[in-house]
């Protein structure tokens, strides 16, 4: 079960997904559409381009932002070996799944999380595109309220999650709407 050999339709099926959530977001079907869609508006070209603004976009912010961006895919990979078979792209914990609260938890409650941030944040830096600020905020607004969803649910089902809680920055710490601890 989980292993790379399951169906793409059984492991839709183990993570909660049925046309049912997808008409009435049971399992927060709908804060993952909105994740995916602002996700792939990432590849838009960016608008307006500095140079329409007269701006020459610095070389060092290009630079730090494509480390940012190199940096949240380690970060990423590093949570989603840390959740092993627990993975699941809605905001629904899977029955039975464990509570994770070490290696890239250890960092975060939200590690997958602080890393599509960081993405969008280097795509911004790279970029220097209004276009793609708007997308980084928009993202970061979507996933803070993915997270309180799923943490509801971790609450009722992992008696020790409030400490957890409690005590680990959400998605980044000290950023208002991403750290409610």
């Amino acid at each position: 079960m989980g292993g790379s050999g399951e169906s793409l339709g059984k492991r839709l099926q183990r993570w909660g997904f049925s046309w049912q959530g997808l008409r009435d977001n049971r399992h927060g079907e709908w804060w993952l559409l909105g994740q995916i869609a602002l996700m792939a508006a990432h590849v838009l070209p960016p608008l307006p381009p500095p140079a329409s603004l007269g701006l020459q976009w610095p070389l060092a912010l290009r630079i730090v932002g494509g480390l940012t961006f190199l940096t949240a895919l380690a970060l990423g990979a590093q949570g989603v070996l840390n959740l092993g078979a627990s993975l699941s792209p809605l905001p629904e914990p899977m029955p039975g799944a464990a509570l994770v609260t070490t290696g890239a938890y250890g960092r975060c409650r939200h590690p997958l999380y602080q890393a599509l941030v960081l993405a969008s944040l280097g795509v911004v830096l790279l970029l220097g595109s209004l276009l793609h600020l708007g997308l980084l905020l928009a993202l970061a607004t979507v996933l803070g309220f993915k997270a309180r969803w799923e943490e509801r649910r971790l609450c009722v089902l992992h008696a020790d999650y409030p400490a957890y809680r409690a005590t680990t920055p959400a998605i980044l710490p000290w950023v208002p709407g991403l750290d409610w601890r």
